[in-house]
């Protein structure tokens, strides 16, 4: 059956136009192999709209966003607005959307490719094999809670507060991942000295009623933070508040041993939007260097969400062959690299069944039939 979307695409600073175009050609070969529709509408933020509007978020971007069924982000961040005490930067119109469309669950997986375990810090055997997803709270805790200072300024003060709804909705939304895995759930908190996280555990074990086949387990942070490292193959699916979402998921990214390897999802009620983990790069702009392989993968977590499951498998499939085949971007091989648009066409014809023969940077030719 054919399928009709429409998908709003910011690609936004730095590598993200480059990224965005190569997660694109991925889109156009899935809407052709299976006969879809998707009406793509293009808009700026970061950076770029502060050049151009002066707004992160300017409003005809955020109409564009509102009326779609999806977003597709690029990267926001610009070195002309590094400045933490800017009152207006590129990072501001991420947030700012983020609230607009309400997106409560953020969502990361992580995943060692065989071919590409040298790349991580980390002892082979503790990675290989490594392949789980963590849940993080979007919108609540000590982001979003009071904060300030004293008259004095003497004393600062931030708040990690959370209602039981806000728990309840990602939860089930992490557990309901879980059931199509392996049925394994981790609640990373602070128990031990938090209140907050108190109130975690007690309202995730009221869901975990509606999962009996889940099984439930906890973890300290601070354990759940070497846990990572020690052996991060126990995980499965991760599910924890902001703040320690914020900081395991980027952990975690040097499992993978490269940030260009790493989609996401932030999901709301009724709203959705997918990006790569990696920052906006700069200094890789207009090179044709960057990795596209996380935006091509935030790409096929679209089509799951949409549970348009065999769509997201051609695309996972054409990304494991390339890794399989050493088909590979300059930061995962500077020995045999392709470029970012070579490595966008290689995944366009893997889905399509098309017969390829590019010539790498420096390796010769490859083909693939």
């Amino acid at each position: 059956m054919s399928v009709t979307k429409k998908i709003a695409v910011l690609p936004g600073d730095g590598i993200g136009p480059e990224v965005m175009a190569q997660g694109i050609k991925a889109l156009k070969a899935i809407e052709e192999k299976y006969g879809h529709s998707f009406h793509l509408k293009e808009a700026i933020i970061g950076g770029i709209a502060i050049d151009k509007t002066g707004n992160p978020l300017p409003k005809e971007t955020l109409e564009i966003a509102m009326d779609a069924d999806a977003v597709l982000l690029g990267a926001i961040g610009s070195p002309k607005y590094a400045d933490p005490t800017l009152k207006v930067r590129p990072e501001q119109g991420l947030l700012g959307l983020r609230k607009a469309l309400g997106l409560y669950a953020n969502i990361r997986p992580v995943k060692a490719y065989d071919k590409l375990i040298g790349l991580s810090p980390i002892k082979n055997e503790r990675i290989q094999g490594a392949d789980f997803v963590i849940f993080r709270e979007l919108t609540g805790g000590i982001y979003f809670g009071a904060s300030g200072r004293d008259a004095e300024n003497t004393e600062a003060y931030d708040t990690m507060s959370y209602k039981d709804y806000e728990i309840k909705r990602i939860a089930h939304v992490a557990f309901k991942s879980a059931m199509n895995r392996r049925k394994d759930l981790c609640l990373v908190d602070k128990a031990n000295v938090l209140e907050s996280s108190r109130f975690w555990r007690e309202t995730v074990d009221q869901v975990a009623k509606e999962y009996p086949e889940v099984k439930l387990s906890y973890l300290y942070v601070d354990n759940a933070a070497m846990q990572l490292i020690l052996n991060p193959k126990r995980f499965d699916v991760m599910l924890t508040a902001n703040l320690f979402g914020d900081i395991l998921s980027d952990e975690a990214s040097v499992i993978g041993g490269s940030l260009g390897l790493l989609p996401s999802a932030s999901v709301g009620e009724k709203r959705c939007l997918f990006e790569p983990v990696h920052g906006s790069f700069p200094e890789g702009a207009g090179k044709d260097i960057a990795n596209p392989t996380a935006m091509i993968l935030s790409i096929a977590m679209m089509f799951d969400h949409f549970e348009m499951h065999q769509e997201a498998k051609d695309i996972y499939e054409a990304i494991d062959t390339c890794m399989e085949k050493s088909i590979m971007t300059t930061d995962l091989n500077p020995e045999v690299s392709y470029s970012c648009s070579q490595f966008g066409d290689i995944v366009e014809s893997i889905i399509l069944g098309e017969e390829i023969n590019i010539k790498s940077v420096k390796q010769g030719s490859y083909s693939i039939i």
